[in-house]
């Protein structure tokens, strides 16, 4: 474990008026303890989970996927109106390990490609020019293999689910700090499953997951705390008692009974 707490407005400061601060987590001074290494955050949309996971990528100054570090990127100004609010409590200052939103991922999908195909078209002109041996080309025949070692051909060239598990392979660390927002969004059910296996490697090696989650699959995750996000503040909860969880049961079990009514 590294983040062991957090807190919201620990001294009762008069906070402004409006979003994000009329978030229950905010207005109801939030304190949690982080008691596992795996927390996931679920709650309906509006709830405001991924704002919690936004300040949180903020005040932990963690690298991002996207197409801007947390400290800069202007779609977390909600994030940045809160961190100055926010105390958190460690066992182990880290900065390894990652902050990623699901739609900040295709994003960085054509940031990588661009810079593998830079590199391959720089690598092809001084060959043409210099030859093959042309000392001037190895920084670009580096920068091609440390990226296709760690992402293969290309993440464009695969499936959005294939290439969001290989990313998560490549980049989740062990001993690191990784808060994720809504990984399902681009895997099927059964890239799911893996990434859950990927996770539970990772917690053995230390890592360390905060996770906002739909998917009634990864609240499943074994032995993980639970948050749950509601009008009524944030809680902690068990997996049964879910709506997400009890109604996707009632739904496969009969789904006409839903359908129905469409």
């Amino acid at each position: 474990m590294h983040l062991t707490g957090l807190r919201f407005n620990p001294d009762g400061e008069p906070l402004p008026d409006g979003f994000p601060f009329s978030l229950s987590f905010v207005r109801d001074a939030l304190d949690v303890s982080l008691t596992r290494p795996v927390t996931l955050l679920v709650g309906e949309n509006g709830s405001g989970k991924s704002t919690f996971l936004e300040a949180l990528a903020r005040a932990t100054e963690l690298p991002t996927a996207g197409a801007h570090e947390a400290g800069d990127d202007p779609t977390l100004h909600a994030a940045v109106q809160l961190e100055p609010y926010l105390r958190l409590s460690w066992s182990r200052r880290t900065r390894r390990g990652l902050f990623l939103r699901a739609e900040d991922y295709f994003g960085f999908v054509r940031r990588a490609d661009r810079m593998l195909s830079e590199a391959q078209e720089n690598v092809r002109r001084i060959e043409a020019a210099e030859g093959s041996k042309s000392r001037r080309a190895f920084p670009y025949r580096r920068a091609i293999g440390e990226l296709t070692a760690l992402y293969g051909p290309g993440l464009d060239a695969r499936s959005h689910g294939e290439s969001f598990l290989a990313f998560f392979q490549a980049r989740l660390t062990p001993g690191g700090l990784h808060l994720i927002d809504e990984p399902e969004a681009a895997m099927s059910p059964s890239r799911q499953l893996a990434f859950m296996s990927l996770v539970k490697d990772l917690v053995r090696a230390e890592a360390q997951f905060i996770i906002a989650t739909h998917s009634p699959m990864l609240l499943a995750l074994p032995a993980a705390q639970i948050l749950l996000f509601d009008a009524s503040g944030v809680r902690e909860a068990v997996y049964e008692e879910l709506e997400h969880v009890r109604l996707m049961r009632e739904f496969l079990a009969d789904p006409e009974a839903y359908l129905r009514y469409l």
